[in-house]
């Protein structure tokens, strides 16, 4: 198996820089101040052909004792799931009380652990690493993350009991991204599907700052659930981490197979979720809408939400939509078939020969209109890619099909081949005139003979001239 690797430490001792150097991404958010990692973070990382997890951990932070107990849980989490401990200190700051507490702790657990002193850049490095040798943890390992420097060294320290394995590209499975406004219940729900406590879920908007990839497996089958930041209005973002954590769940929907769009049922429906909503269809992502906190509704206000929900959202008619409680349970159970359901339909194979008849039948039901007193022709259509899937229309003057004419078609076929969950993206591509070749080599030809004319005439003019 993969060693699993937790990094462990303090606030602001460069957990997260050095997460996005082993797994050579900028997957964890990083900034100059402590507690900006909440929840663990997963990731892949490679060296000399051996693969391995990362996860990154947060610290202490102190800005409320509430939060500090749930990110201590997180990181205890993560020690128990790992093989493998980095306990990062400071070479800046020196050995602190903290790290003391932290080494106590760690030394408990039995697991393999390395004394990694990171911000060695501009600092005596020898002078630094002597007074941690007091934490009982062996020989420090110097590194500047920042910079990239010990990483090698590091690694190859690290991974060297471990075999080489060949890494799998489809272990992270289906990817399913949970988004949704801040404490619409993202978090309740993830933790709700895994049946275990692996994100931080805290009564106040916003304690999910970055998106965090969790591996997992049901009746035999990988999914990679992404809890993502939730995402507010423009005007109410006020951070740049915060900024940069909206920027992460557009990524986490491009990234995703499956995205499970959660709104909060005692809200109106806001300017942001039909955004939110227009770049998951947009991104031509499978969608599951999900409808959370509708326990404790009377009847009168969940029909009042139906019918807002079917007037706001008819544009994503293709989705399938749950009313659930993410806090108690109720309909929760449902969502894995729809999840699996809408990725079977984003990557279904069409063929040529069926996606032609439906074509046929959906201008006999509706013919295509005249453009400049002439009939769009529509001749045959072919699967070009999938999730989304991909529809490609051939014919004649395919760059004046009508918008209105478009929806039609994307409707039509939806209907006809059931797709469920997944928006349909049509393509048209006009066909060549077999003439325009001959008419060319004409016009040249007349050119040609133009031009001789024009000389012949000139030389006649000349002689008459000399005469």
């Amino acid at each position: 198996m993969k060693p699993v690797i937790a990094l462990v430490g303090r606030p602001n001792v460069g957990k997260s820089t050095l997460y996005n150097v082993l797994t050579r991404s900028r997957d964890a958010l990083v900034a100059d101040f402590p507690g900006l990692t909440r929840d663990r973070k997963y990731g892949h990382g490679s060296f000399e052909n051996k693969n391995f997890i990362i996860i990154d951990t947060g610290g202490l932070s102190g800005e409320r004792e509430e939060l500090d107990e749930h990110m201590a849980m997180q990181t205890r989490l993560a020690i128990e799931e790992s093989n493998v401990i980095l306990f990062l200190v400071d070479a800046r700051d020196g050995l602190t009380a903290a790290d003391e507490n932290i080494a106590d702790n760690i030394r408990r657990t039995g697991k393999t652990v390395y004394l990694v002193l990171n911000k060695t850049d501009g600092v005596d490095a020898s002078m630094a690493a002597s007074e941690f040798y007091a934490l009982g943890l062996g020989e420090p390992i110097e590194i500047a993350a920042t910079h990239n420097r010990g990483i090698k060294s590091l690694l190859s320290r690290v991974l060297s009991p471990f075999e080489e394995e060949p890494e799998d590209d489809a272990e992270r499975g289906i990817k399913v991204a949970f988004v949704g406004r801040p404490n619409v219940g993202k978090s309740t729900m993830v933790n709700r599907v895994l049946g275990e406590e692996r994100v931080v879920v805290f009564d106040m908007p916003g304690t999910t700052r970055d998106s965090i990839y969790i591996p997992f497996e049901r009746d035999g089958r990988r999914y990679t659930l992404i809890d993502t930041a939730g995402v507010r209005r423009r005007k109410s973002v006020h951070e740049a981490v915060e900024k940069f954590s909206v920027i992460k769940t557009m990524q986490a929907i491009e990234e995703a197979n499956v995205v499970v769009m959660m709104m909060d049922a005692q809200k109106e429906i806001a300017d942001q979720d039909l955004h939110l909503l227009g770049f998951i269809v947009e991104a031509g992502r499978a969608l599951v809408l999900v409808i959370n906190k509708w326990d404790g509704l009377d009847d009168y206000q969940k029909q009042k939400i139906r019918d807002d929900v079917d007037k706001q959202l008819s544009f994503i008619r293709f989705a399938e939509i749950f009313y659930v409680s993410a806090l108690h349970g109720s309909n929760v159970g449902k969502l894995y078939a729809a999840i699996d359901r809408a990725y079977a339909s984003a990557t279904r194979d069409l063929s040529t020969p069926m996606l032609t008849r439906i074509l046929e039948k959906a201008m006999e039901a509706h013919q295509p209109p005249l453009v400049r007193g002439r009939r769009l022709k529509l001749r045959y259509a072919h699967q070009g890619g999938v999730n989304p899937p991909r529809i490609v229309i051939h014919g004649n003057q395919t760059d004046r099909v009508p918008e209105s004419y478009q929806r039609y078609l994307v409707n039509y076929f939806i209907d006809a081949i059931k797709s469920v969950g997944t928006p349909i993206k049509i393509e048209f591509k006009g066909g060549t005139n077999p003439y325009a070749e001959k008419k060319n080599r004409l016009s040249q030809r007349q050119q040609f003979k133009r031009q001789r004319m024009i000389q012949h005439i000139k030389k006649r003019e000349k002689k008459r001239k000399k005469r």
